[in-house]
C-alpha cells in the first residue's frame, strides 16, 4: 500500500513538472519580447498636419536607381516624446503623378507606419491597421531607409528637433558631410553593417 501511494505521488510530481512549461506559455506576453525591441505600449496621439505646400518641400535623393523625385513637408516634421518622428511625405513620378503620406518613423526599432495619405479634394485618408513595419534594405524605393539613416534618425535616436531635420535635408548630414557619411557611430539597417 505504501508504495502504491508513492508511486501516486511520483506520477503526480513528474505530470505537474511536465504541465509547468505550458503554464509559462500561456502566459500573456509583453508586445516588446515578440521580437526583442522594446515599444512603448502607447503611441502619442496623432494630429494630421495641414497638406503640404510646394514651397515648404525640401528635396532628398532616395535612390539613383528611382525615376520619383521625394520630398518631406518642411511644416509637419515633428518628434514625439515617445521618440517617433513624423512628416509628410511627397513622392512625384516623372509623369506628374503625386502621393502624399504622413508617416512616422520609430528610431529606436528601425520601423515607420503610415498614418494616412493625402487626397485629391486637399484632405487627409486614414490608413486601416496603423501597424509598425521594419525598415529593410531595397533596391528601388527606400525612402524609408535613407529617412531613417541619414536625415531623421542620426546614431540611431530621434534628432533633438525639427530645425535640425529640416537643416540636414537642406545642408546634408551634421558637419557638412554629404549624407551616409557620417563618421558618428550609426545602427545601419541595411548595408548588413
Amino acid at each position: 500500500m505504501k508504495l502504491q501511494s508513492s508511486s501516486l505521488s511520483l506520477t503526480g510530481i513528474a505530470c505537474a513538472l511536465l504541465l509547468l512549461p505550458l503554464a509559462a506559455l500561456a502566459q500573456p506576453r509583453n508586445q516588446s519580447e515578440d521580437d526583442g525591441e522594446p515599444r512603448p505600449q502607447r503611441e502619442s496621439e496623432v494630429k494630421l498636419p495641414p497638406l503640404p505646400r510646394p514651397e515648404n518641400l525640401l528635396g532628398f535623393e532616395a535612390s539613383a536607381a528611382s525615376t520619383n523625385q521625394f520630398f518631406l513637408d518642411s511644416n509637419s516634421i515633428t518628434i514625439t516624446d515617445d521618440g517617433i518622428v513624423r512628416y509628410t511625405l511627397v513622392v512625384k513620378s516623372p509623369s506628374g503623378a503625386e502621393n502624399i503620406s504622413y508617416e512616422g518613423i520609430r528610431c529606436e526599432t528601425i520601423e515607420f507606419k503610415y498614418y494616412a495619405f493625402g487626397r485629391r479634394d486637399g484632405t487627409w485618408s486614414g490608413t486601416r491597421g496603423q501597424e509598425w513595419r521594419k525598415i529593410l534594405y531595397k533596391e528601388v524605393n527606400r525612402q524609408h531607409g535613407v529617412l531613417y539613416a541619414d536625415y531623421l534618425c542620426p546614431d540611431g535616436a530621434p534628432v533633438v528637433s525639427a530645425k535640425v531635420a529640416i537643416e540636414r535635408l537642406k545642408y546634408g548630414a551634421r558637419n557638412g558631410e554629404p549624407p551616409g557619411s557620417s563618421s558618428g557611430r550609426r545602427k545601419s539597417i541595411f548595408f548588413g553593417q
